[in-house]
Protein backbone atom coordinates (compact mmCIF):
# COMPACT_ATOMS: atom_id res chain seq x y z
CA UNK A 1 0.00 0.00 0.00
CA UNK A 2 1.50 3.71 -0.92
CA UNK A 3 2.70 5.57 1.59
CA UNK A 4 -0.14 9.00 2.44
CA UNK A 5 1.02 11.34 4.40
CA UNK A 6 -1.80 12.59 5.05
CA UNK A 7 -3.37 9.92 6.24
CA UNK A 8 -0.50 8.84 8.77
CA UNK A 9 -0.16 12.50 10.01
CA UNK A 10 -4.19 11.97 10.84
CA UNK A 11 -4.16 9.01 12.43
CA UNK A 12 -1.11 9.57 14.61
CA UNK A 13 -3.39 12.79 16.36
CA UNK A 14 -6.00 11.44 16.89
CA UNK A 15 -4.13 8.44 18.60
CA UNK A 16 -1.98 10.27 20.57
CA UNK A 17 -4.99 12.84 21.61
CA UNK A 18 -6.56 9.47 22.83
CA UNK A 19 -3.68 8.94 24.86
CA UNK A 20 -2.83 12.08 26.19
CA UNK A 21 -6.48 13.12 26.41
CA UNK A 22 -8.48 10.10 27.55
CA UNK A 23 -12.20 10.53 28.32
CA UNK A 24 -12.36 9.04 31.26
CA UNK A 25 -9.81 11.11 33.28
CA UNK A 26 -11.00 14.37 31.44
CA UNK A 27 -14.26 14.64 32.10
CA UNK A 28 -14.28 18.31 31.67
CA UNK A 29 -15.07 18.96 28.40
CA UNK A 30 -13.36 22.86 29.01
CA UNK A 31 -10.68 21.23 30.14
CA UNK A 32 -10.32 18.31 27.26
CA UNK A 33 -10.59 21.08 24.58
CA UNK A 34 -7.67 23.61 25.98
CA UNK A 35 -5.64 20.16 25.83
CA UNK A 36 -6.46 19.22 22.42
CA UNK A 37 -6.24 22.85 21.05
CA UNK A 38 -2.57 22.59 22.46
CA UNK A 39 -1.48 19.07 21.08
CA UNK A 40 -3.29 20.71 17.77
CA UNK A 41 -0.79 23.76 18.26
CA UNK A 42 2.46 21.38 19.01
CA UNK A 43 1.56 19.77 15.74
CA UNK A 44 1.59 23.29 13.53
CA UNK A 45 4.73 24.21 15.48
CA UNK A 46 6.50 20.61 15.31
CA UNK A 47 5.24 18.81 12.61
CA UNK A 48 2.93 15.68 12.78
CA UNK A 49 2.91 13.30 15.64
CA UNK A 50 5.35 10.06 14.79
CA UNK A 51 5.88 6.51 15.69
CA UNK A 52 10.30 6.66 15.90
CA UNK A 53 12.57 9.16 14.57
CA UNK A 54 15.57 8.36 12.17
CA UNK A 55 18.92 7.25 13.78
CA UNK A 56 20.47 10.17 12.96
CA UNK A 57 17.68 12.63 14.46
CA UNK A 58 19.20 15.22 16.97
CA UNK A 59 16.95 13.84 19.45
CA UNK A 60 17.96 10.63 19.38
CA UNK A 61 21.50 10.53 18.02
CA UNK A 62 23.33 10.59 21.53
CA UNK A 63 23.39 6.36 21.26
CA UNK A 64 26.23 3.82 20.83
CA UNK A 65 27.15 3.74 17.21
CA UNK A 66 26.35 -0.48 17.38
CA UNK A 67 22.69 0.13 17.93
CA UNK A 68 21.42 2.60 16.50
CA UNK A 69 18.49 3.64 18.63
CA UNK A 70 15.16 5.55 17.21
CA UNK A 71 13.25 6.51 20.31
CA UNK A 72 14.09 8.81 22.88
CA UNK A 73 15.02 6.50 26.38
CA UNK A 74 17.92 6.74 28.97
CA UNK A 75 19.91 4.76 25.84
CA UNK A 76 20.19 8.74 24.29
CA UNK A 77 20.31 10.73 27.17
CA UNK A 78 17.45 10.91 28.82
CA UNK A 79 16.30 10.69 32.11
CA UNK A 80 12.83 10.59 33.69
CA UNK A 81 10.25 9.84 30.63
CA UNK A 82 6.95 8.68 31.38
CA UNK A 83 3.71 8.36 28.90
CA UNK A 84 5.80 9.59 25.72
CA UNK A 85 4.44 10.70 22.54
CA UNK A 86 6.69 11.98 19.72
CA UNK A 87 6.53 14.78 17.05
CA UNK A 88 8.73 15.08 14.01
CA UNK A 89 10.83 18.09 15.69
CA UNK A 90 9.99 16.95 19.57
CA UNK A 91 8.01 15.00 22.09
CA UNK A 92 5.77 15.50 25.15
CA UNK A 93 6.56 13.42 28.14
CA UNK A 94 4.56 12.95 31.19
CA UNK A 95 6.09 11.80 34.52
CA UNK A 96 3.94 11.67 37.91
CA UNK A 97 6.33 14.34 39.28
CA UNK A 98 7.82 17.63 38.67
CA UNK A 99 9.84 16.16 35.73
CA UNK A 100 12.90 18.18 36.68
CA UNK A 101 15.21 14.74 36.08
CA UNK A 102 14.03 15.13 32.12
CA UNK A 103 14.52 18.78 32.44
CA UNK A 104 17.81 18.37 33.94
CA UNK A 105 18.71 15.02 31.28
CA UNK A 106 18.06 17.73 28.26
CA UNK A 107 20.70 20.27 29.71
CA UNK A 108 23.39 17.59 29.86
CA UNK A 109 23.12 16.52 26.63
CA UNK A 110 26.37 17.01 24.52
CA UNK A 111 25.76 20.01 21.85
CA UNK A 112 24.67 19.38 18.48
CA UNK A 113 26.26 21.37 15.58
CA UNK A 114 23.24 21.90 13.87
CA UNK A 115 20.35 22.28 16.29
CA UNK A 116 19.38 22.32 19.94
CA UNK A 117 17.41 20.66 22.50
CA UNK A 118 15.57 22.56 25.41
CA UNK A 119 12.83 21.39 27.73
CA UNK A 120 9.80 23.36 29.25
CA UNK A 121 7.14 22.52 31.52
CA UNK A 122 3.30 23.11 30.04
CA UNK A 123 0.52 24.45 32.00
CA UNK A 124 -1.61 21.86 30.26
CA UNK A 125 -3.55 19.05 31.30
CA UNK A 126 -1.85 15.79 29.36
CA UNK A 127 -2.34 11.77 30.05
CA UNK A 128 -3.22 12.47 34.09
CA UNK A 129 -4.15 15.24 36.49
CA UNK A 130 -0.95 14.07 38.54
CA UNK A 131 1.46 14.31 35.68
CA UNK A 132 3.70 17.16 34.52
CA UNK A 133 3.75 17.58 30.97
CA UNK A 134 7.28 18.33 29.57
CA UNK A 135 7.98 19.19 26.31
CA UNK A 136 11.00 18.43 24.52
CA UNK A 137 12.12 20.46 21.25
CA UNK A 138 14.42 20.07 18.59
CA UNK A 139 14.93 23.78 17.37
CA UNK A 140 17.08 23.28 14.26
CA UNK A 141 19.44 26.09 13.54
CA UNK A 142 19.16 25.84 9.74
CA UNK A 143 15.61 25.78 7.62
CA UNK A 144 13.37 23.12 7.30
CA UNK A 145 10.88 22.59 4.47
CA UNK A 146 7.00 22.83 4.24
CA UNK A 147 5.43 20.82 7.35
CA UNK A 148 8.40 20.96 9.38
CA UNK A 149 10.14 18.21 6.86
CA UNK A 150 13.81 18.25 7.29
CA UNK A 151 15.71 19.26 4.03
CA UNK A 152 18.50 16.83 1.86
CA UNK A 153 20.71 19.31 2.80
CA UNK A 154 20.82 18.50 6.69
CA UNK A 155 19.67 14.61 6.57
CA UNK A 156 22.67 13.81 4.32
CA UNK A 157 25.54 14.95 6.45
CA UNK A 158 23.99 13.86 10.11
CA UNK A 159 23.71 9.89 8.15
CA UNK A 160 26.93 10.34 7.28
CA UNK A 161 28.76 11.41 10.19
CA UNK A 162 26.49 8.57 11.95
CA UNK A 163 26.85 5.90 9.28
CA UNK A 164 30.03 5.98 7.65
CA UNK A 165 32.37 5.30 11.08
CA UNK A 166 30.80 2.18 11.35
CA UNK A 167 33.39 0.85 8.02
CA UNK A 168 35.56 0.52 10.99
CA UNK A 169 33.57 -2.69 12.65
CA UNK A 170 30.77 -3.78 10.10
CA UNK A 171 30.77 -7.10 8.35
CA UNK A 172 27.83 -6.86 5.81
CA UNK A 173 26.27 -3.63 3.97
CA UNK A 174 22.44 -3.89 5.05
CA UNK A 175 20.22 -2.91 2.58
CA UNK A 176 17.81 -0.18 2.06
CA UNK A 177 14.66 -1.71 2.91
CA UNK A 178 16.33 -3.29 6.03
CA UNK A 179 18.09 0.16 6.75
CA UNK A 180 15.10 2.46 5.87
CA UNK A 181 13.43 2.37 9.42
CA UNK A 182 16.23 3.99 10.70
CA UNK A 183 17.20 6.44 7.61
CA UNK A 184 13.75 7.97 7.25
CA UNK A 185 11.61 7.19 10.74
CA UNK A 186 8.48 5.82 11.05
CA UNK A 187 5.84 5.70 9.84
CA UNK A 188 6.99 5.98 6.41
CA UNK A 189 6.90 4.70 2.92
CA UNK A 190 9.37 2.90 0.54
CA UNK A 191 11.03 6.18 0.06
CA UNK A 192 9.27 8.81 2.12
CA UNK A 193 7.89 9.69 5.39
CA UNK A 194 6.91 12.06 7.53
CA UNK A 195 10.41 13.29 8.06
CA UNK A 196 11.05 13.73 4.80
CA UNK A 197 9.43 14.35 1.10
CA UNK A 198 10.02 12.01 -1.57
CA UNK A 199 12.53 13.80 -3.10
CA UNK A 200 14.49 13.96 -0.14
CA UNK A 201 13.92 10.30 0.73
CA UNK A 202 14.98 9.37 -2.94
CA UNK A 203 17.76 11.31 -2.25
CA UNK A 204 19.00 9.26 1.08
CA UNK A 205 18.11 6.28 -0.73
CA UNK A 206 20.92 6.70 -3.91
CA UNK A 207 23.48 8.00 -1.48
CA UNK A 208 23.13 4.80 1.14
CA UNK A 209 23.18 2.28 -2.04
CA UNK A 210 26.41 4.63 -3.29
CA UNK A 211 27.77 4.02 0.00
CA UNK A 212 26.45 -0.11 0.56
CA UNK A 213 27.88 -0.85 -3.02
CA UNK A 214 31.51 0.35 -2.69
CA UNK A 215 32.30 -2.49 -0.29
CA UNK A 216 33.58 -0.17 2.40
CA UNK A 217 31.00 -2.26 5.34
CA UNK A 218 31.45 -5.66 3.74
CA UNK A 219 29.48 -8.19 2.00
CA UNK A 220 25.72 -6.57 1.03
CA UNK A 221 23.46 -8.69 3.40
CA UNK A 222 20.88 -10.81 1.27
Amino acid sequence: MAFRADEAGRSGFEEAANYLIPPARFKDEGERTQSRYKLEDLVDELGPVVDSYPSWHPLVCNHDERHPMTYPSRETGYKGLDHTRFFVNGFITCPYNDGQDVIDSVDALPLHPVASITAERLDVKFYNEGCTPILVKCNWHRPLEAGRMIPLSLAVPLILEQEVPCWRWSSVGETWTTMRHYLLGSPHGSRSSLFVSQETGQGIKKVWETLIYTGMFGPIKV
